[in-house]
């Protein structure tokens, strides 16, 4: 069975640079829930709308969509032997409810991978990467929202998970290369 890891961490926490960094070095298969949604919503698919209207108000996508994008997209990758980083996911506990649903069973759950950092520096992160990113959710209006869907929703999902010995948080307010190290160090039990 394949393995997974969620990767969890508020919006700027760095998740997406750590993860190029495992895929890199250890080959592991990345799968960002919110580029698979806004890949879904590029094909203009009949959820399209309905994503855009979702990710433009910081809202979690419905589950149904979403679990979906994220199994296709690891059968897509011949999932056997892989280990899985899913990147922003679960966002709530009826993501968490969905993925069971679907997943329960087919994969190794591997642990959380849990980014933690202050909204200052997150929001300084965004707004820089707002420069070049054109991103409809890199705005000021749209990360204040983000912010209360991780403190509200996804924050309890990561208290689950650590409840239950099965995070490994990560001090995401250091530079990038170290924040590396702490991660391999922090999964190095795992994989």
């Amino acid at each position: 069975m394949p393995k997974v890891f969620f990767v969890l961490g508020g919006p700027g926490s760095g998740k997406g640079t750590q993860c190029s960094n495992l895929v890199r070095d250890f080959g592991f298969i990345h799968l960002s829930a919110g580029d698979l949604l806004r890949a879904e919503r590029a094909r203009g698919g009949p959820n399209a709308e309905l994503i855009n209207t979702y990710i433009a108000e910081g809202k979690i996508v419905p589950i149904n969509i979403t679990v979906n994008l994220i199994k296709d997209a690891m059968e897509a990758a011949g999932w056997e032997k892989h280990v899985f980083l899913i990147d922003g996911f679960p966002r709530s506990d009826e993501n968490l409810q969905g993925w069971l649903d679907v997943m329960d069973g087919k994969i190794e759950f591997s642990g959380v991978i849990f980014f933690d950092a202050d909204e200052k520096i997150m929001t300084d992160r965004i707004m820089h990467r707002a420069l070049t990113s054109g991103r409809v959710d890199d705005n000021p209006e749209s990360l204040k929202k983000r912010f209360v869907s991780f403190r509200e929703e996804q924050m309890p999902i990561i208290m689950k998970f650590a409840s239950e010995g099965k995070v490994h948080k990560v001090d995401a307010h250091n530079m990038p290369d170290q924040v590396y190290e702490d991660v391999k160090a922090a999964i190095k039990n795992v994989v």
